[in-house]
């Protein structure tokens, strides 16, 4: 007896994935490899990764440059965003490890760099939660009793920037009219750099859906 169940098709195609008839979603490229964080001594620049929640799991890893008088020396900072379409890539890949690196090195700033929730697990708008989560806990560092040392004793929270790529300039611009709408004390947010921001659009694709509303998960995981 012939299947009544109709063929599995591809209904749309994203730069990272293909969405199936049957709900199905099929990536392009394998998970991202993740690096431990390590001492530079190239660069003389530190790392490390710290737990900002753990309901639900928010994590970044920390770049602070060679600390040459450390009873006085702060830092500007940049908290940043990985770029991935949502739904790829890590804070902790090896070519965003490097490239924060590079940025805490030549701009002589401590970064903050954001594991923020990613599509299908978390799909938006945890992205721009995790990453204003991760901005809130920053600024608890403003009297110097937060609870990363490295924040307390070197981060000059009145020289703060906001940055990412792709879907991390889109959370950048989130996170930074968040800020100027409500406001976040202890922060003085200096400055905003948006690397070819993703921004997707509001009209039906072919298969009936936004792209917001396939990123949110909507039509696609029920």
């Amino acid at each position: 007896m012939a299947s009544s169940s109709s063929p599995k098709e591809i209904i749309k195609e994203f730069p990272f994935f293909r969405v199936y008839n049957d709900g199905c979603l099929e990536f392009f490229r394998p998970p991202s490899v993740k690096i431990p964080p390590f001492d530079d001594p190239i660069s003389g620049v530190r790392s490390k990764d710290v737990v900002i929640s753990s309901q639900p799991t928010v994590s970044a890893r920390i770049f602070i440059p060679k600390v040459t008088n450390p009873d006085k020396q702060k830092f500007p900072l940049l908290l940043y965003m990985h770029g991935g379409g949502f739904c790829p890539l890590s804070a902790f890949a090896k070519p965003y490890h490097d490239f924060c690196n590079t940025i805490s090195s030549q701009a002589n700033a401590i970064v903050v760099s954001v594991e923020y929730g990613l599509f299908p697990d978390r799909p938006i708008p945890a992205c721009y939660e995790d990453s204003w989560a991760a901005l809130k806990w920053v600024a608890s560092h403003v009297s110097g009793n937060g609870p990363e040392p490295w924040l307390n004793h070197h981060a000059d929270l009145g020289r703060v920037f906001i940055g990412g790529d792709s879907a991390g300039g889109n959370i950048a611009h989130t996170l930074a009219f968040r800020v100027g709408s409500i406001g976040l004390p202890g922060v003085n947010l200096v400055g905003v750099t948006m690397v070819h921001p993703f921004f997707g659009g509001t009209e039906a694709m072919r298969c009936g859906c936004t792209c917001a509303q396939i990123m949110m998960g909507r039509r696609i995981l029920g």
